[in-house]
Protein backbone atom coordinates (compact mmCIF):
# COMPACT_ATOMS: atom_id res chain seq x y z
CA UNK A 1 0.00 0.00 0.00
CA UNK A 2 1.64 3.11 -1.19
CA UNK A 3 2.40 6.04 1.32
CA UNK A 4 -0.70 8.25 0.47
CA UNK A 5 -3.29 5.40 0.79
CA UNK A 6 -2.19 4.96 4.13
CA UNK A 7 -2.67 8.47 5.35
CA UNK A 8 -6.30 8.25 3.96
CA UNK A 9 -6.92 4.94 6.14
CA UNK A 10 -9.14 5.04 8.65
CA UNK A 11 -8.86 3.53 11.92
CA UNK A 12 -11.27 2.03 13.87
CA UNK A 13 -11.98 0.80 17.33
CA UNK A 14 -14.43 -1.84 17.85
CA UNK A 15 -15.51 -3.09 21.51
CA UNK A 16 -17.25 -6.43 21.93
CA UNK A 17 -17.34 -8.72 24.58
CA UNK A 18 -18.56 -11.87 21.83
CA UNK A 19 -15.36 -12.96 20.16
CA UNK A 20 -17.86 -14.01 16.80
CA UNK A 21 -19.03 -10.12 16.97
CA UNK A 22 -15.63 -8.81 17.05
CA UNK A 23 -14.31 -10.67 13.82
CA UNK A 24 -17.25 -10.07 12.03
CA UNK A 25 -17.14 -6.45 13.02
CA UNK A 26 -13.32 -6.72 11.93
CA UNK A 27 -14.40 -8.16 8.62
CA UNK A 28 -16.81 -5.80 7.41
CA UNK A 29 -14.08 -2.51 7.91
CA UNK A 30 -11.35 -4.29 6.62
CA UNK A 31 -13.38 -4.51 3.25
CA UNK A 32 -13.77 -1.00 3.86
CA UNK A 33 -10.01 -0.51 3.62
CA UNK A 34 -9.82 0.23 7.23
CA UNK A 35 -7.70 -0.48 9.70
CA UNK A 36 -8.97 -2.07 12.99
CA UNK A 37 -8.02 -2.73 16.50
CA UNK A 38 -10.44 -4.85 18.53
CA UNK A 39 -10.98 -4.75 22.41
CA UNK A 40 -13.17 -7.05 24.38
CA UNK A 41 -14.09 -4.51 27.08
CA UNK A 42 -14.70 -0.89 27.90
CA UNK A 43 -12.27 -0.83 30.27
CA UNK A 44 -9.60 -2.14 27.48
CA UNK A 45 -11.11 0.36 25.26
CA UNK A 46 -10.39 3.54 27.67
CA UNK A 47 -6.53 1.88 28.49
CA UNK A 48 -6.24 2.00 24.66
CA UNK A 49 -7.24 5.53 24.45
CA UNK A 50 -5.11 6.71 27.90
CA UNK A 51 -7.82 7.50 29.44
CA UNK A 52 -7.58 4.53 32.44
CA UNK A 53 -4.32 2.97 34.07
CA UNK A 54 -3.04 -0.48 33.10
CA UNK A 55 -3.47 -1.33 37.05
CA UNK A 56 -6.41 -3.81 36.88
CA UNK A 57 -5.48 -5.15 33.14
CA UNK A 58 -1.60 -5.93 32.90
CA UNK A 59 -1.70 -7.39 29.40
CA UNK A 60 -2.43 -5.19 27.08
CA UNK A 61 -5.94 -4.76 24.14
CA UNK A 62 -4.87 -6.95 21.07
CA UNK A 63 -4.34 -3.97 18.68
CA UNK A 64 -4.16 -5.13 14.81
CA UNK A 65 -1.86 -4.95 13.14
CA UNK A 66 0.54 -2.98 15.51
CA UNK A 67 0.39 -3.50 19.03
CA UNK A 68 4.01 -2.80 19.83
CA UNK A 69 3.49 1.21 19.21
CA UNK A 70 2.61 3.66 22.17
CA UNK A 71 -1.32 3.30 21.87
CA UNK A 72 -1.99 6.57 23.11
CA UNK A 73 -0.40 8.38 20.03
CA UNK A 74 -2.90 6.54 17.58
CA UNK A 75 -5.34 8.28 15.85
CA UNK A 76 -8.74 6.98 16.43
CA UNK A 77 -11.31 8.07 13.67
CA UNK A 78 -14.17 5.51 14.71
CA UNK A 79 -15.33 3.96 17.95
CA UNK A 80 -17.96 1.15 17.89
CA UNK A 81 -18.91 -0.88 20.71
CA UNK A 82 -21.47 -3.04 21.94
CA UNK A 83 -24.30 -2.04 24.40
CA UNK A 84 -24.61 -4.80 26.75
CA UNK A 85 -20.84 -6.13 28.24
CA UNK A 86 -20.23 -6.90 31.39
CA UNK A 87 -18.57 -4.19 33.61
CA UNK A 88 -18.85 -1.33 31.49
CA UNK A 89 -21.73 -1.27 29.53
CA UNK A 90 -21.51 0.78 25.80
CA UNK A 91 -23.21 3.02 27.10
CA UNK A 92 -20.90 3.97 29.97
CA UNK A 93 -18.22 3.35 27.68
CA UNK A 94 -19.89 6.82 25.33
CA UNK A 95 -20.23 8.93 28.59
CA UNK A 96 -16.42 8.05 29.33
CA UNK A 97 -15.44 9.65 25.76
CA UNK A 98 -17.98 12.39 25.51
CA UNK A 99 -16.47 13.57 29.18
CA UNK A 100 -12.75 13.58 27.86
CA UNK A 101 -11.46 16.93 26.75
CA UNK A 102 -9.04 15.05 23.85
CA UNK A 103 -11.53 12.10 22.81
CA UNK A 104 -14.79 13.70 22.50
CA UNK A 105 -15.17 14.65 19.14
CA UNK A 106 -14.06 10.55 17.83
CA UNK A 107 -17.60 9.56 16.29
CA UNK A 108 -19.08 6.35 18.74
CA UNK A 109 -21.52 4.23 17.41
CA UNK A 110 -23.21 1.74 19.41
CA UNK A 111 -24.88 -1.92 18.17
CA UNK A 112 -27.11 -3.92 20.13
CA UNK A 113 -29.30 -7.06 19.51
CA UNK A 114 -32.06 -5.99 21.54
CA UNK A 115 -34.09 -3.12 19.64
CA UNK A 116 -35.32 -0.58 22.47
CA UNK A 117 -36.61 2.29 21.73
CA UNK A 118 -35.67 4.26 25.20
CA UNK A 119 -31.90 2.35 25.34
CA UNK A 120 -30.94 3.79 21.49
CA UNK A 121 -32.21 7.36 22.38
CA UNK A 122 -30.86 7.57 25.63
CA UNK A 123 -27.01 6.73 23.50
CA UNK A 124 -28.37 9.04 20.48
CA UNK A 125 -29.37 12.25 23.51
CA UNK A 126 -25.72 11.23 25.06
CA UNK A 127 -23.64 11.58 21.58
CA UNK A 128 -23.52 8.33 19.72
CA UNK A 129 -23.82 9.12 16.05
CA UNK A 130 -25.82 5.80 15.04
CA UNK A 131 -27.54 2.73 16.47
CA UNK A 132 -26.93 -0.18 14.52
CA UNK A 133 -29.05 -3.61 15.22
CA UNK A 134 -26.80 -6.45 15.33
CA UNK A 135 -25.97 -8.41 13.02
CA UNK A 136 -24.10 -5.50 11.85
CA UNK A 137 -23.84 -4.98 7.82
CA UNK A 138 -21.55 -3.70 5.13
CA UNK A 139 -24.50 -1.05 4.56
CA UNK A 140 -24.49 -0.08 7.96
CA UNK A 141 -19.97 0.45 7.52
CA UNK A 142 -20.95 2.38 4.80
CA UNK A 143 -22.85 4.80 6.27
CA UNK A 144 -20.06 5.80 8.93
CA UNK A 145 -17.48 6.77 6.18
CA UNK A 146 -18.69 10.63 6.67
CA UNK A 147 -18.13 10.78 10.34
CA UNK A 148 -14.79 9.19 10.05
CA UNK A 149 -14.06 11.88 7.35
CA UNK A 150 -14.66 14.45 9.82
CA UNK A 151 -12.14 13.37 11.78
CA UNK A 152 -9.88 13.41 9.09
CA UNK A 153 -10.92 17.10 8.15
CA UNK A 154 -10.50 18.40 11.57
CA UNK A 155 -6.76 17.00 11.60
CA UNK A 156 -5.66 18.61 8.72
CA UNK A 157 -7.23 21.79 9.73
CA UNK A 158 -5.26 21.54 13.18
CA UNK A 159 -2.37 20.81 10.86
CA UNK A 160 -2.88 23.55 8.78
CA UNK A 161 -3.06 25.82 11.57
CA UNK A 162 0.05 25.39 12.97
CA UNK A 163 1.55 25.29 9.64
CA UNK A 164 0.18 28.85 9.28
CA UNK A 165 1.46 29.78 12.65
CA UNK A 166 4.47 29.01 11.86
CA UNK A 167 5.14 30.75 8.63
CA UNK A 168 3.56 33.93 10.04
CA UNK A 169 6.20 33.84 12.97
CA UNK A 170 9.52 33.21 10.58
CA UNK A 171 9.01 36.57 8.73
CA UNK A 172 9.28 38.10 11.93
CA UNK A 173 12.26 36.08 13.11
CA UNK A 174 14.52 37.03 10.09
CA UNK A 175 13.43 40.72 10.25
CA UNK A 176 14.63 40.89 13.61
CA UNK A 177 17.90 39.14 12.16
CA UNK A 178 18.49 41.10 9.36
CA UNK A 179 18.01 44.11 11.37
CA UNK A 180 20.71 42.69 14.00
CA UNK A 181 23.35 42.24 11.05
CA UNK A 182 23.17 45.33 9.54
CA UNK A 183 25.74 48.03 10.73
CA UNK A 184 24.20 50.99 12.86
CA UNK A 185 24.49 54.24 10.97
CA UNK A 186 26.60 57.27 12.32
CA UNK A 187 25.28 59.52 14.42
CA UNK A 188 25.46 63.15 13.72
CA UNK A 189 27.60 64.15 16.76
CA UNK A 190 29.54 61.32 15.39
CA UNK A 191 30.06 62.96 11.91
CA UNK A 192 30.61 66.54 13.98
CA UNK A 193 32.89 65.09 16.52
CA UNK A 194 35.22 63.17 12.91
CA UNK A 195 35.14 66.76 11.18
CA UNK A 196 36.67 68.48 14.15
CA UNK A 197 39.51 65.74 14.84
CA UNK A 198 39.93 66.27 11.07
CA UNK A 199 40.07 69.63 11.35
CA UNK A 200 42.57 69.98 13.86
CA UNK A 201 45.12 67.24 12.70
CA UNK A 202 45.02 69.26 9.67
CA UNK A 203 46.10 72.47 11.23
CA UNK A 204 48.38 70.92 13.74
CA UNK A 205 50.48 69.48 10.73
CA UNK A 206 50.37 72.71 9.37
CA UNK A 207 52.02 74.48 12.30
CA UNK A 208 54.22 71.56 12.82
CA UNK A 209 55.55 72.36 8.87
CA UNK A 210 55.97 75.42 9.55
CA UNK A 211 58.32 75.34 12.76
CA UNK A 212 60.45 72.68 11.06
CA UNK A 213 60.72 74.37 7.82
CA UNK A 214 64.27 75.63 6.70
CA UNK A 215 64.86 79.24 7.49
CA UNK A 216 65.63 81.27 4.53
CA UNK A 217 69.60 81.74 4.01
CA UNK A 218 70.71 85.66 4.62
CA UNK A 219 74.34 86.44 2.31
CA UNK A 220 76.67 89.32 3.48
CA UNK A 221 76.91 91.85 0.83
CA UNK A 222 80.87 92.01 -0.45
CA UNK A 223 82.74 95.32 -1.21
CA UNK A 224 85.30 94.71 -3.85
CA UNK A 225 87.08 97.27 -5.39
CA UNK A 226 87.11 99.46 -2.53
CA UNK A 227 89.37 101.00 -0.67
CA UNK A 228 89.28 102.13 2.83
CA UNK A 229 89.89 105.68 3.57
Amino acid sequence: MGMAAAEQQFHVLAVDDSLIDRKLIERLFRTSACQVTTVDSGNKALEFLGLQEHENHPNPPHACPHNHQNLQEVEVNLIITDYCMPGMTGYDLLKKIKESSSFRNIPVVIMSSENVPSRINRCLEEGAEEFFLKPVRLSDVNKLRPHMMKTKCKSFQESEKIVTKENQESPEIEKVISEQSQPQPKTEVDTEQIQQIQQFQGNNNKRKSMEEGPSPKRTRPRYSGLTAV
